[in-house]
């Protein structure tokens, strides 16, 4: 079954970290998996910040295909909540400024680490597997993931200055595109949804600061 795309985006989007499966090198044939930090970039694609001394970093290099897994945070029944299974090739590259400052709004604790031997890749789905619950499920194919609207890192840096100053000191902004907003509360992960995502950047530019208002 096919599906559209932006339940699984929302769910990558309210995930901070999730599996990371890898082909293992040094048992040949068998995977590997481990618990990573991820953020997604503008085109919605998840980011990873990791060590080369890891065993998972070692992997991709060797072979760069692998799969990131998330499930719905605080779920109390698995099988009956949403998860995914993003299927992937993983590129290494180097973040520009704003990915970089987009990065660490997300997992400020990464700032630290990139004095070290930590280097970035990035997760180009090749297809994903969602599953909203018992018998709810289907693909997201490439094609439509890598058509997803982008939101310009113009648009979203001044959308985060302009509202900052509005809300409650316990709410973080993290970031913005063009199906909703991330943010912080005490320390906990929420996503503010745009009814009618996703929205152009005319709209957006006049809409969005609506939508943070309900925030505070």
């Amino acid at each position: 079954m096919k599906l559209l795309p932006e339940p699984p985006l929302t769910l990558l989007h309210l995930c901070g970290y999730g599996t990371l499966a890898t082909h293992s090198i040094a048992l040949p044939g068998y995977p590997f998996a481990t618990v990573i930090p991820y953020a997604l970039d503008a085109a919605h694609n998840p980011v990873l910040c990791i060590s080369a001394l890891a065993e998972h970093t070692k992997n991709v290099l060797a072979d760069p295909r692998v799969s990131l897994s998330v499930v719905q945070p605080g779920a109390d029944d698995v099988q009956d909540t949403a998860r995914l299974t993003l299927v992937a090739d993983a590129e290494r590259f180097e973040p520009n400024e704003a990915l970089r400052a987009r990065y660490l709004r997300y997992l400020p604790k990464t700032e630290d680490l990139l004095a070290l031997d930590f280097m970035f890749f990035r997760l180009r789905p090749k297809r994903i597997r969602y599953i909203g619950g018992v018998g709810r499920m289907g693909w997201v194919e490439e094609a439509d993931w890598a058509a997803l609207p982008m939101l310009s890192t113009e648009l979203e840096e001044q959308f985060l200055k302009d509202t900052r100053s509005q809300l409650s000191v316990q709410v973080k902004l993290l970031g913005a595109d063009c199906f909703g907003i991330d943010y912080e509360v005490k320390g906990e992960r929420h996503r503010q949804r745009f009814p009618d995502a996703p929205l152009t950047a005319e709209r957006f530019a006049t809409a969005a600061p609506r939508f943070a208002a309900e925030l505070c």
